[in-house]
Order: structure tokens, then C-alpha cells, then sequence
């Protein structure tokens, strides 16, 4: 008997629906991994997950395959929801405020410091993996600890790195992609001339508007807050960043003031936008779909740095958490060792092609990062990825500036000249001044 629910986490982009397939040997080291667990699942557990719709439809397939094989060898019966990234946040937030709902939630960036008190402490669990994989990314840690406690397991990243159109750039006059903040301009004024011009999401988008907004912000200095956690962002540094941005959004396919985090991949795959920010889901969806003129003429690239500045780039971190309201906490802790241990996280990496990438060390040479070059950049996230604190920390007032996108909102200020750069900075200052001040 089947305990799983599927939502939405098996369909492709066709809309049709896959079949958890839970092969033998998958539900054989299932069942061994269950007889040897630090982790007794409670006797009748049942566990409610929620999750992010995910980008690449063989991840969700392997990702259901697996809750799929520790079910039925544990007996929980696990339902599986998703939402998409503007419903599943406030939902996280709720169960944690009300202290009901799912028992694991798959979120995104740092939201369990808004509500670490409703989080059950994985520390035995990030230990445990820790210890038999290698040992956790600095990045990861950092995500997920807080006051020396594990309030969520860093679970994956997602590399959010360019991805631009081979021929375009070459018909611009760039034969590789540029390295620097200077050519990157220079580049994309070309490509706005030559009628196929790129364009970044300036709306709220949870991923790929924060991933180049916070990329932009530092490429020239700026940041939010120093090492002390001082406030500084209305800086010479951040009004430098803006005025490049206010150049660069002149470069932009119309309709970027209202992009989230689908539209680029939309506009990619029409053949309308030659260079955004994304994962590596516009390309996978494009080998799925058999989209060749697409697929051959794409690659991806490191985000380009200004001159006398150090690599700053901003990935996604998609953490699993764990609330304390949960019934069956032994149970959750189980189902999330067995889905980090390596058999089971080798092949989920694989069926991620890249989107999504690992956080323990051990996982550095799982083959999908060779399987195909245009694969390659997305191995190194948690190797080039800062967190949105960046010199700061991940307090709660950080973790409320970026849930308020206030950096997005800046950068999109000055992007489509609605404010100047110095009015953008201040005003931007003074809206996180707000949650600073708490």
C-alpha cells in the first residue's frame, strides 16, 4: 500500500504525471538504512511535508521516489504538499506563529531565523551527517546554525549563475562571457543595439531577483551592514552600485519591472531574452523538450566582479526544517538522515542536473558535475556563495530586510529610474533602519 500523496511534485512541464518508482534495490537500502538508524520512528508516525514547487520535473520524480522507499520501509505515512515560493514563506511563518501544520517544511534562504524558537534543534542530526560525509560548507553552516544550535539542515543550494545565448554574445562582439562588471555593460548595451537584449527580474522575485539584486549591490562595496552589524547601507558604495545598475537597466527587455522568478525562464525559451540570472532549469527544460536550438546555443557563467573587488555572489539555499509542534520528531530526524545519506543524495543530485547542489564535502565528486559541461559553474555554489548578511549576521533583523526585499526593491528603483541612485540608497537605508532599530 501506498502512503505517499503527490501534489504537483511529479508533473513535468507537459502536465503529466510520473510514477514514483521505487526499484528494489532503492527500497532494499531504504529498509537496511531503517534497521540501522541513531533514529527510532514513533509507532503510528505520520509526517506532513510541505515544499517549493520544484524547477525540474526528474528531481521532483526522485525526490518522491525516495519519501516513497522509507515509508514503506518504516510504515510512516508521509503526505507531500507544494507551493510556490510567494505561498510557501507566509505558510512557514504561520505554522510557526500558530504551532500547527506540516511537520517538515522545505524552505528557502535564512526564514527559519524569523522563528528559530519554533524549530526543533537538528544538531544530533547535522552531526551525524556531518561526521559520516566530510563534514558541512562554511556557507551551510552559516544558514543553518544559530547560537551554536542547528535550527534547520542546509539540505541543498541552488547555483544561480548566467545564463546567455552563445551566438548573441558572439554576434556583439564577445566571443567569451565577460569576467568583468566594465564588459558585462559594455556587452549588454551591444546586445540592446543589435535587438536581443538580456533582462534581470526587478520584482519580487524570492530567487533570481534577490540572487542579482544582492549581487549588484556588493559588485562595487556596497552592503547592508558591516562586521558589527552596523547599518550602513546609504554608502559612496551602494550609490556606486546603483548608478551602474541605473545603466544597465536601460540594456533590459521591456517587462523586467514585473518579472518573478518564472518570467525569465519564459522569455529565455521564447528566444526573446538572450541573457539573465536563473539556476540551470531553462536548460534542462530545454534538453527535456527536445529544444535544441535552444539547448546548443546556451551556456552559464560566474557572475562578473569590478575592478578591486573580491568574488561576492549570492546562491539559494533550500533548507529542510523541522517544527516543534511535530508529533514524531524521531521520525522526521530519520526521514532526513536517510534522504542526506549517500546513496540516496547521490542520486537525488543527479536527478537535479545541476539545479540543485550539495552542502557536504563528500558530494564534491558526484558525477553530474561532469556529465555535461554546461553543468560545471553550478558545482561551485556553496564554494562562491555569500549569504545576504553578508559582512553581517544572519540576525533577525537581516533575515526581515530581506524577506521585505528591500534590496530588490532598491536596485529596481534605480534600474528603471523611478529614483535616483543617492534617493534609492537613503530611502532604502531608512526602510531597514526599521527592522535594525528592533
Amino acid at each position: 500500500m501506498k502512503h505517499l500523496t503527490r501534489r504537483e511534485a511529479i508533473k513535468n512541464t507537459a502536465g503529466a504525471t510520473a510514477v514514483a518508482a521505487v526499484t528494489p534495490a532503492l527500497l532494499a537500502a531504504a529498509q537496511a538504512f531503517a534497521a540501522e538508524s541513531p533514529w527510532t520512528p514513533e509507532a503510528g508516525a505520520s509526517i506532513r511535508m510541505l515544499r517549493w514547487k520544484r524547477f525540474v520535473a526528474s528531481e521532483g520524480e526522485a525526490t518522491v521516489a525516495l519519501l516513497e522507499a522509507f515509508s514503506q520501509a518504516t510504515g510512516v505515512k508521509i503526505r507531500l504538499d507544494s507551493e510556490g515560493f510567494e505561498d510557501l514563506r507566509p505558510k512557514a511563518a504561520v505554522a510557526a506563529s500558530i504551532g500547527a501544520g506540516p511537520d517538515i517544511i522545505w524552505t528557502i534562504h535564512a526564514d527559519p531565523h524569523l522563528y528559530p524558537d519554533a524549530m526543533l534543534d537538528l544538531t544530533d542530526v547535522a552531526d551525524h551527517l556531518g561526521a559520516k560525509h566530510g563534514g558541512w560548507y562554511p556557507i551551510a553552516e552559516e544558514y543553518s546554525k544559530r547560537k551554536g544550535q542547528w535550527i534547520s539542515l542546509p539540505y541543498t543550494f541552488s547555483g544561480n549563475f548566467l545564463n546567455y545565448r552563445i551566438s548573441q554574445i558572439k554576434n556583439v562582439g564577445f566571443d567569451t562571457f565577460p569576467d568583468n562588471t566594465d564588459d558585462f555593460l559594455r556587452m549588454m548595451v551591444e546586445l540592446k543595439k543589435a535587438g536581443t537584449p538580456g533582462g534581470f527580474a526587478l520584482g519580487n522575485a524570492s530567487g533570481d531577483g534577490n540572487c542579482w539584486a544582492h549581487w549588484v549591490l556588493w559588485s562595487h562595496g556596497g552592503r547592508i551592514v558591516d562586521e558589527n552589524d552596523n547599518l550602513v547601507l546609504n554608502s559612496p558604495e551602494t550609490v556606486a552600485s546603483l548608478e551602474y545598475v541605473a545603466k544597465l537597466g536601460k540594456t533590459f527587455i521591456p517587462g523586467v519591472a514585473s518579472w518573478l522568478d518564472g518570467h525569465n525562464n519564459k522569455a529565455f525559451l521564447q528566444g526573446a531574452c538572450s541573457v539573465s540570472n536563473n539556476g540551470i532549469s531553462i536548460y534542462a527544460a530545454a534538453v527535456r523538450e527536445g529544444m535544441t536550438e535552444i539547448s546548443e546555443d546556451m551556456d552559464h557563467a560566474y557572475w562578473p566582479t569590478a575592478p578591486g573587488q573580491p568574488v561576492r555572489e549570492f546562491h539559494v539555499c533550500f533548507p529542510m526544517t523541522v517544527y516543534k509542534h511535530t508529533k514524531y520528531p524521531n521520525a522526521c530526524k530519520a526521514l532526513l538522515a536517510w534522504l542526506m545519506d549517500a546513496g540516496q543524495y547521490d542520486s537525488f543530485l543527479e536527478a537535479s542536473v545541476g539545479y540543485l547542489s550539495h552542502t557536504l564535502k563528500d558530494y564534491d565528486d558526484n558525477p553530474v558535475w561532469t556529465a555535461d559541461p554546461k553543468r560545471r559553474v553550478f558545482k561551485d555554489a556553496v564554494h562562491r556563495s555569500k549569504h545576504f548578511g553578508e559582512a553581517g549576521s544572519l540576525s533577525y533583523a537581516a533575515v526581515a530586510v530581506f524577506a521585505d526585499f528591500v534590496v530588490v526593491n532598491m536596485v529596481a528603483e534605480a534600474a528603471i529610474g523611478a529614483k535616483t541612485p543617492a534617493e534609492a540608497a537613503a530611502d532604502a537605508h531608512k526602510r531597514a533602519a526599521r527592522y535594525y532599530k528592533i
